[in-house]
């Protein structure tokens, strides 16, 4: 998105004297079947209380154990993010009282990362921008707190469960690069397999740091933190809306009191559409890290990188450009076929059984991405398999079907899942070719509407094709548009 497709909030963020800054902190939980540092299940959905142990929760004696699967799959994200993985990998104790982390401190990383100085590269307009990867560490996760009217239940469930951050430095300068950096990675996360990624359940949250400062300074300005995003796009409002607000408070001088910028951490009312104060900002040293001594400092072994990079597939930007290369199709239709892993295996499969890319992906983008979008699915859950779209657009081909048809027959095909060229033989979707057939219908046509017949004789080209859509009508998207208006120019030249 360039900055003349930017809608008018973002606009106004752009003409603002001010800069912003983000950074962004992304909490991953990790596809493991067993915690972080037991043995407890990680399935969602179980009754509260009911997968936990004396690990997770902390209790006096217990000793954690580290799960070689969590480790491997956040060596995976970080081989992938082109980060470096540390020589030397500790644990440290998190100290911090929450009412949902039981053990009353956090088993994390502090000064011995699992991997730090990445990078991903966004797209904004025909710019690409590299944003830096500060550092990627693994954690366990809190478990989470159910408000009522008068009081607040607690499910330790999601206690323990693996956790990998993702920090990134302060590149972004607009919360639509934050929505860009979030969406790419999120690609990334899903062809790598890591994480279901989902935002509602929990399993990908997103913190944002924000500030501001003049244009042309280095120094950054107050950041306010910003938590309870529950989308993409939420993250991108709450943004557009803390910097409206620090930007207010900046105008102002700060020099009112209780009218200036505090660094605090803020919540984002998705109801209001706006930032509260949530607490003050914690910082490293408010965590009071030490480290942790049941579990010893470690090196990866060599060979087990080597393993882990060799078994990472191919990952969005390659896919892309052999997509450009082998299917010859443009820089925007690839990277919408490859931003998605699902998407990308059905237009590869496509592209096998049918062979034209351009076609396919036209449908895709077209009215199966409308499908898919209304009814909020994957194209992996649609019953229109790859064979049968490839079925559909060879009938379009060879004549049986028109492309009108093609679109109520695609739409029949989702819902029921039965294969195309039986439904065009079940309900008579034949595309009519016999020309007394089609001069039936041009008779019909011509007789009820005389002016566009005056209007084609009279020179208007243009009222053929309105000529030639009344006989689709007539013959419920049927008649073979081609042959249609070759007889209408016939009939009519003649009758002048």
């Amino acid at each position: 998105m360039n900055k003349t497709q930017i809608g008018t909030k973002e606009s106004q963020l752009y003409n603002m004297p001010y800069e912003i800054v983000i950074g962004l902190e992304v909490h991953l939980q990790l596809n493991t079947k067993s915690k972080v540092f037991c043995g407890c299940s990680t399935d969602f959905g179980s009754a509260p209380n009911t997968q936990t142990c004396p690990v997770c929760l902390g209790f006096p004696g217990n000793l954690p154990v580290l799960n070689r699967r969590a480790l491997e799959l956040g060596a995976k994200v970080a081989i992938a993010l082109n980060c470096q993985i540390a020589k030397k990998i500790k644990f440290d104790r998190k100290n911090y009282f929450y009412p949902d982390l039981p053990k009353d401190y956090q088993i994390s990383q502090f000064d011995h990362p699992l991997a730090h100085h990445g990078k991903l590269a966004i797209i904004t307009g025909e710019t690409e921008k590299n944003i830096r990867i500060r550092r990627v560490h693994l954690e366990e996760d809190t478990g989470k707190l159910f408000h009522q009217k008068d009081s607040s239940l607690i499910d330790f469930n999601r206690c323990g469960i693996p956790l990998l951050e993702i920090v990134s430095e302060p590149d972004m300068n607009s919360p639509e690069e934050a929505y860009l950096y979030l969406t790419a990675l999120k690609s990334i996360l899903e062809y790598l397999d890591v994480s279901d990624c989902n935002m509602e359940e929990g399993s990908l949250r997103c913190d944002a740091n924000i500030s501001l400062r003049n244009k042309g300074d280095k120094e950054l300005g107050t950041k306010t933190e910003i938590k309870n995003m529950n989308s993409f796009k939420g993250v991108r409002l709450a943004l557009e809306y803390e910097a409206k607000r620090q930007a207010d408070l900046l105008k102002k001088g700060q020099r009112i009191i209780g009218q200036r910028i505090i660094q605090e951490t803020m919540l984002y009312n998705t109801e209001k559409g706006i930032t509260e104060p949530m607490r003050s900002k914690e910082e490293a040293h408010d965590y009071r890290y030490f480290p942790e001594p049941d579990l010893v400092p470690f090196d990866f072994e060599e060979s087990l990188l080597n393993d882990i990079e060799k078994n990472i597939p191919e990952l969005p930007e390659p896919k892309k450009n052999r997509f450009i290369k082998d299917y010859l199709l443009s820089n925007y239709d690839a990277a919408i076929m490859a931003s998605d892993k699902n998407t990308a295996n059905y237009f590869e499969r496509c592209a096998v059984l049918y062979g034209n890319p351009k076609t396919i992906t036209n449908w895709i983008m077209g009215d199966i991405s409308a499908y898919i979008k209304d009814n909020n699915v994957s194209i992996k859950d649609l019953n229109l398999k790859p064979e049968h779209l490839s079925s559909m657009l060879k009938m379009i081909d060879s004549g049986i079907i028109t492309g009108k048809i093609a679109k109520t027959l695609l739409m029949d095909v989702i819902q029921t899942g039965k294969d195309p060229e039986k439904l065009v033989k079940e309900k008579g979707l034949e595309q009519i070719s016999d020309i007394g057939l089609l001069e039936v219908a041009i008779g019909s046509v011509t007789a009820e509407n005389p002016k566009s017949v005056e209007d084609f004789k009279k020179g208007k080209d243009n009222a053929i094709m309105f000529l030639v859509g009344k006989v689709m009508q007539k013959t419920k998207g049927r008649a073979n548009p081609n042959k249609v208006s070759e007889i209408l120019r016939e009939k009519l030249k003649g009758a002048k």
